[in-house]
């Protein structure tokens, strides 16, 4: 593993896991009504504390970008999910809440299923095929599963839409840094002519933005504890599965290593869920309130279904 890879992989995570913090502490305060509307990002694009958010999450974007270019997705995925410990440091900063043994437990599961999944499957990049059906297969499935669930969170608007929503943004984010190798590579070998000819980064940008509105909605109706753990547990996992699945990353396939490479990615999503459960994580009450006022909005959808029914 490239130490430059690491060093560019956990900065990336810090940029990120700041910036999520940063960002909904202003999408708490944007009307409900802008809930899963292009207004959102344009009420938030007036807030510096937002800004600022973005700000980090761009640096974030780019180093993983970089890290993308010079290692493989299954070995910089698992890295990027570390950017849950940034944000409860920083939030821990600002409540003093203790560890505790679910902050530890956490704490050495997130880092121990990293380091597990890392050194059994000793991640070895391929090269990207072109219009491989396989390809577009996978894409196809994430994309679809992340619009299945966004539709879904609308019209329930119930206390687990932006569990939904976050679930959802990970599955497209993961997708993207997929798309972004690819179109490092076709810099590499064509330059700036041959990257514009192509869809990748095209890609790349429509899944950002969109994205970026599904985690703002998100963040906009409910504390981060309830939306960054999802985030952050479907990222790698799509990550992952696009860089075996058509990029032509290896890993080590032989039964013990598959087991530590299962075990390694249960630990990951156990410890992304214990640290986004912890105390230190913002819970506000206008996030709690949000949380009341989309179940009480699903409800009186429901009824009024049911009612013209």
């Amino acid at each position: 593993m490239s130490v430059l890879v690491l060093l560019l992989s956990v900065c990336a995570a810090c940029c990120l896991g700041f910036g999520f913090v940063l960002q909904q502490q202003a999408a708490a305060h944007a009307p409900i009504g802008d809930f899963l509307s292009p207004r959102l990002l344009l009420d938030l694009v007036r807030v510096p504390r937002w800004l600022g958010g973005i700000g980090l999450m761009v640096c974030g974007m780019a180093l993983g970008a970089i890290a993308l270019g010079q290692g493989e997705v299954s070995l910089v995925e698992p890295l990027l999910a570390t950017n849950l410990l940034f944000a409860l440091a920083l939030s821990r900063r600002r409540n003093r809440q203790p560890l505790g043994r679910q902050g530890w437990a956490g704490l050495a599961l997130l880092a121990g299923g990293v380091t597990a999944f890392i050194v059994a499957g000793q991640p070895q990049g391929g090269t990207a095929p072109s219009g491989d059906f396989r390809q577009w297969l996978i894409i196809g499935v994430m994309v679809g599963a992340a619009l299945l669930l966004t539709a879904y969170a609308k019209r329930i608007r119930l206390a687990v839409a932006p569990v939904l929503l976050a679930v959802a943004a990970g599955l497209l984010y993961g997708v993207q840094d997929a798309l972004t190798r690819v179109s490092g590579q076709v810099f590499a070998d064509g330059g700036w002519g041959g990257l514009f000819t192509t869809w990748e980064p095209y890609g790349v940008l429509l899944l950002g933005v969109t994205g970026l509105l599904l985690v703002q909605s998100a963040f906009e109706a409910a504390p981060l504890r309830m939306s960054l753990p999802a985030l952050t547990a479907a990222q790698p996992l799509a990550g992952i599965a696009c860089g075996v699945g058509f990029l032509g990353d290896r890993l080590r396939t032989d039964a013990g290593a598959l087991a530590w490479e299962a075990a390694g990615l249960v630990g990951i999503v156990v410890g992304v869920v214990l640290l986004g459960m912890h105390p230190a994580m913002p819970c506000n009450h206008s996030g709690s309130a949000r949380v009341r006022e989309l179940s009480s909005s699903g409800a009186d959808r429901a009824g009024a279904t049911r009612l013209g029914g």
